[in-house]
């Protein structure tokens, strides 16, 4: 880590030099502005001009790209923060499986449209704002995403509804919007300081927890499409078992919804006794899977399986409100408050 000496101009001014490898980076010269933005941790940031605006622009290169690489290739730009993206064909035309691909990604990301398109070339262009959302309110809303999804998947298995398990599919792209976005929230937040206080951030020290937390959370709506698909598959949309277990499976569910509610609640309000109330509730849900299947009376292999995989979908589903509340608490205890105080 490099220091600096701090030297007196005035009665009250202090002054500090820039590195000249940092100013010829970022292209500061003698009487340019700077941006400087202060924390409550201590922390004084140093913003070039340049930050104040996104990276604008990126080209994709698509003459020696699959189809799958380049839609790869659009949700990461997308991600990275950018507000135009081009798919670019130097010899010839762009193929059709290409210009599908473009398009693909344009349906799966929020805020995304086509603004050109030629033989050769497509740009899309991402009218998203970062004032228009806070981070806080994009995991609450991916949380009740996956929450929905999970209670349609359930009441699909216990009324053999195929249409209410297709709908909670249906969900998931919905869920994989929020949650791009929440990436490109977070990495746009981490490259310029300056957005996080757009994001209703103060500082970007919970960025890495919001990034884990959001991730758990998408993971959680893929359990509940699991739940769906296994309704699909089953005969008449149900499974083998009598109401009683249904009912038992069906409560499992809606304290699963719970503790994932509360992780996600204790995380956005720094609130350290949401997270241990979620490890209390978290310790009594860990057996309920093992007792719903000693419950059950002999039945086909095949129908067995699909409980258990129901099962283990929401033990999963529990265990990722867990990690959820471990992060919660790390970013309760770094501020100051009832249980701590910091020097």
């Amino acid at each position: 880590m490099e220091t600096r000496k701090v030297q007196r101009l005035g009665p009250s001014t202090l002054a500090m030099t820039l590195p000249a490898e940092w100013a010829g980076e970022h292209n500061v010269e003698k009487g340019d502005e700077v941006s400087l933005r202060t924390s409550g941790k201590g922390t004084l940031t140093v913003l070039p001009e340049s930050a104040s605006g996104e990276e604008s622009e990126a080209i994709i290169h698509a003459d020696d790209l699959g189809a799958d690489a380049v839609e790869r290739a659009i949700v990461a730009q997308y991600v990275l923060g950018r507000r135009v993206i081009r798919v670019e064909q130097t010899e010839g035309a762009l193929d059709s499986e290409t210009i599908n691909a473009v398009y693909r990604a344009e349906t799966q990301l929020m805020g995304l449209g086509v603004i050109e398109e030629t033989p050769e070339s497509i740009a899309i262009r991402c009218s998203v704002d970062p004032e228009d959302f806070t981070l806080d309110n994009l995991l609450e809303r991916l949380e009740s995403t996956g929450s929905t999804m999970r209670g349609e998947a359930v009441k699909a298995l216990a009324r053999g509804n195929p249409d209410l398990a297709e709908r909670a599919l249906n969900r998931e792209r919905q869920a994989n919007k929020i949650f791009v976005l929440l990436l490109r929230l977070i990495f746009t937040a981490y490259q310029n300081p300056n957005l996080a206080r757009a994001v209703d951030l103060d500082s970007g020290f919970p960025l890495i927890g919001y990034r884990s937390i959001a991730k758990n959370l998408e993971l959680t709506a893929d359990n509940a499409e699991d739940i769906a698909e296994i309704v699909l598959d089953a005969e008449d949309n149900q499974l083998a078992i009598d109401d009683a277990a249904m009912r038992r499976i069906r409560e499992f569910t809606d304290q699963v919804d719970e503790i994932t509610e509360i992780a996600v609640q204790a995380a956005v309000e720094r609130d350290y006794n949401r997270t241990i109330e979620v490890r209390e509730r978290f310790q009594e849900l860990r057996d309920r899977e093992s007792e719903i299947l000693d419950d059950l009376p002999e039945m086909d292999n095949e129908d067995l399986l699909q409980v258990r995989e129901v099962l283990v979908s929401l033990g999963q589903t529990a265990e990722y409100a867990m990690r959820n509340a471990e992060i919660a608490a790390n970013l309760a205890l770094n501020e100051e408050s009832d249980h701590t105080t910091i020097h």
